[in-house]
């Protein structure tokens, strides 16, 4: 009678199955590729505890190397006695584990049967597979033996790898929840580079790695366990051969680091919901500590909990020239016969422009006026028949750099800088606000924050340290207790709990990432508005509509700013100056966007309790002031609120019957250039705030024109704003500019209406700031010696 086949795992980790009936050299078994064995190296044995081993042998220590090879009656062989044992089935099956082929044994008895368990996280209901457990140890001894039976002990699914290659392979495949390194000898492998490898696969960020070290000797003080954690061990285990002391280890393994690692992973799956929910969601704890916070932008665009991004492309076509059509053959008479008559109804027309009144003025004037009266009035006509009757006309533009590319970037749309190429920019809306106590009402203020907006009426108010006490959040503070102030949700009819909601969803959509409109600009422009709206004769002038209108426009004039100018999008042809026709792209899109996000959700729409005669004069009213920010029209609104606002008020204040009411309440033409120019100045006020905020601000909006050119350059596009590189610009030169051409004359206009001496003091001292940076040759914010 023959000896029973068995299988052996060599050195070298390939398999063998012996049979003593035929030659002493191993044979592979029919689970791995016939053929030599020389090439299969790093080969595993994967065994499940649970069916592998006798519970007979459970409590005590395994027969050496009998566990592993677990000898096994591969049928009846050749055996000739009637007493030959009864076969006990060893079934091989191939499976492919990258490029190496696992064997899996399988016995008829088992010792612990481990069944998925139920586990309960608040109120989810995770199913959590038996523990996987994979040990490496390059040969096999007491210790490895003291985990494999361990293993048994706890009902854990084990697998075991000779060489760091497969190794590798097989927690790729399997996935552990806990690997055991062998640290105790380095001539085999090395057990450091080993757990490197592994941490460096995905699938290691939730896996817990212990090294076996061995016993420190009487005369050696104990090693420190700094290089093990830099290496990716979670744990050291002292060489203990004994099962119940493998098995502990084991036991507070699972009990600790791994149930913490399945609860992470349980939470990474409810991210990856709300990644693809089409919602607003915000997630707060009993203490209205905001935990996450996401946004769903429905503007056309991709939404994302931590990051957006727009793409634009060039979707220019060539147009047709109408000019350049022409008819021809017996068409042509009859198009030139149908051309007069429409001609003379045109003439016959009833309807006059006031500038056609004008001209009309001017030619009659011009039939009695001597020749050089009337050639002046021919000068005139030139004028007034130009469409750019606002805009000044710089002498010479290459004196002064600074100005012009100020004028280029801010005042033109880029048509003349049009490219091909495709521009995308990505905006991250992510903030952490885990910290932040977000206020149901104002009432519900934390104290630090309450303190500072006890000062929120003064000129003087410091919106950068409100941006650092709430985390990049002044909006939603300063909101509610301006809109407070003036009685904004009584007007609406709304409650303060959707005033906040709708707060909240405005600040979300400005960039954070900006280094100038961002929501702290927003925050900074409604408070200089409502500064203006409790000047006297400002407050006459308006109604009660108008000053909410005017709150609401300031705190969304910028919503979704790309940190881009108009010039910018225009040449990049992107996909929002298609949509507006390269025309106030970004005003259009803000308020576009502000209505979208307003209405689409109940729990934050303020307009939802107001008639729809207010609600549209209302809506007009933001839609005006919003576009009015918009800096191609800037002259064009500061003359005509010179010529409409401020000379007439002049007019009255010499006249000796005039009293001090205000200038033009009953007239609604007046009403709209006083809440462009309110706004307008509010929008740009920077130069005219103390002068730590105005050095604060001019750095701010410098990065971003120098982000800007940066994004030019590389994306080959034409450069809007040359002055502003980064390497060579002078901020003080630019400011100067700024304040020269935009700044001076309107709020000297302003001022003469609204009575500001304090802001105009302010913008004085600032400008000889500049001024004496600029002398001295510095570009920077400020002196070296003032840094």
């Amino acid at each position: 009678m023959g000896c029973a086949p068995s299988i052996h795992v060599s050195q070298s980790g390939v398999i063998y199955c012996r049979d003593s009936d035929e030659s002493n050299s191993p044979r592979q078994t029919t689970s791995v590729s016939q053929g030599p064995a020389a090439p299969l190296r790093g080969l595993f044995v994967q065994t499940d505890a649970a069916d592998a081993i006798p519970s007979s042998c459970a409590s005590g220590p395994p027969g050496a190397a009998r566990v592993r090879r677990a000898r096994a009656e591969l049928g009846s062989g050749s055996s000739t006695g009637s007493g030959a044992p009864t076969a006990t089935t060893c079934r091989g099956r191939r499976r492919h584990c990258c490029t190496s082929a696992e064997a899996e044994t399988q016995t008829s008895y088992s010792s612990v049967k481990v069944s998925s368990a139920e586990v309960h996280i608040g109120p989810m209901r995770l199913t959590q597979d038996p523990i996987q457990v994979l040990l490496i140890f390059a040969k096999e001894d007491s210790q490895s033996d003291g985990f494999w039976w361990a293993c048994d002990r706890a009902g854990y699914r084990c697998n075991i790898a000779r060489t760091p290659e497969s190794a590798l392979e097989c927690f790729l495949d399997k996935h552990h929840e806990i690997i055991v390194i062998d640290h105790r000898q380095t001539r085999n492998f090395d057990a450091e580079a080993v757990c490197r490898s592994i941490r460096a696969t995905n699938p290691s960020e939730h896996t817990v790695i212990l090294a076996v070290v061995s016993q420190a000797s009487g005369d050696h003080e104990e090693a420190s366990v700094l290089p093990l954690l830099h290496a990716g061990f979670n744990r050291r285990f002292m060489e203990n051969s004994s099962i119940i002391a493998c098995y502990n280890e084991l036991i507070q393994i699972e009990h600790g680091e791994v149930r913490s690692q399945f609860k992470l992973r349980a939470c990474n799956s409810v991210f990856t919901a709300l990644d693809h929910c089409h919602e607003a969601i915000e997630i707060t704890s009993d203490d209205h500590v905001i935990q996450i916070h996401k946004v769903h932008r429905d503007s056309g665009d991709n939404s994302q909990t931590e990051s957006h991004s727009f793409r634009y492309k060039n979707r220019r076509k060539e147009s047709i020239d109408v000019k350049s059509i022409s008819s021809r053959g017996s068409d042509a008479p009859s198009l030139q016969n149908r051309r007069y008559p429409s001609m003379a109804r045109i003439h016959s027309m009833t309807i006059e422009a006031p500038i056609t009144k004008v001209i009309n003025i001017i030619n009659a004037a011009q039939e009695n006026s001597p020749v050089t009266v009337a050639e002046a009035l021919d000068r005139v006509l030139e004028i007034l028949r130009t469409t750019e009757l606002y805009s000044p006309q710089l002498g010479t533009k290459d004196e002064d750099p600074h100005t012009s590319d100020l004028v280029g970037g801010l005042m033109t749309d880029g048509l003349r800088r049009l490219s091909g190429n495709e521009y995308v920019f990505t905006k991250n809306v992510h903030q952490s606000h885990s910290h932040l106590v977000m206020p149901i009402t104002i009432n519900d203020v934390p104290p630090c924050i309450a303190q500072l907006l006890d000062n929120e009426e003064s000129w003087e108010f410091n919106i950068f340290e409100l941006e650092a006490v709430t985390h990049k959040r002044p909006l939603v503070y300063l909101g509610l207790k301006v809109f407070s102030r003036f009685g904004v949700c009584e007007f609406l009819r709304c409650s303060e709990t959707t005033l906040r909601a709708w707060l909240q969803v405005i600040e979300a959509n400005y960039h954070s990432s900006n280094a100038y409109h961002n929501s702290t600009h927003a925050a900074d422009v409604l408070h200089a508005t409502a500064f203006f709206l409790g000047k006297e004769r400002v407050k006459g002038s308006l109604d009660q509509l108008d000053e909410v209108a005017a709150l609401i426009a300031a705190t969304v004039h910028d919503v979704d700013h790309p940190g881009r100018t108009n010039s910018f999008l225009c040449n990049a042809g992107s996909e929002l100056a298609v949509l507006y026709n390269d025309t106030a792209v970004l005003e259009s899109h803000h308020t576009a966007l502000a209505f979208q996000l307003t209405v689409k959700d109940s729990k934050c729409n303020i307009f939802k309790n107001i008639d729809r005669n207010r609600y549209r004069t209302l809506r007009q009213a933001i839609i005006d002031m919003v576009l009015a920010t918009e800096m191609t029209k800037h002259f064009e609104h500061v003359n005509k609120f010179v010529n409409s606002i401020n000379k007439p008020l002049a007019a009255e204040i010499e006249d000796s019957d005039y009293e001090c009411n205000p200038t033009g309440k009953n007239f609604p033409e007046n009403q709209i250039l006083i809440k462009r120019m309110m706004i307008k100045c509010a929008d740009v006020a920077n130069p005219c705030r103390p002068l730590d905020l105005c050095i604060e601000w001019a750095g701010r909006i410098s990065e971003e024109y120098f982000a800007q050119t940066d994004e030019e350059k590389r994306q080959g596009l034409p450069v809007v704003m040359p002055v502003f590189d980064r390497n060579t610009c002078s901020i003080p030169k630019s400011q100067i500019s700024f304040i020269d051409y935009f700044i001076t004359d309107m709020f000297d206009a302003w001022d003469a209406f609204a009575h500001l001496p304090a802001l105009m003091q302010h913008l004085a001292d600032n400008y000889k700031h500049w001024k004496t940076l600029d002398d001295l040759k510095c570009k920077s914010l400020r002196l070296p010696s003032d840094s």
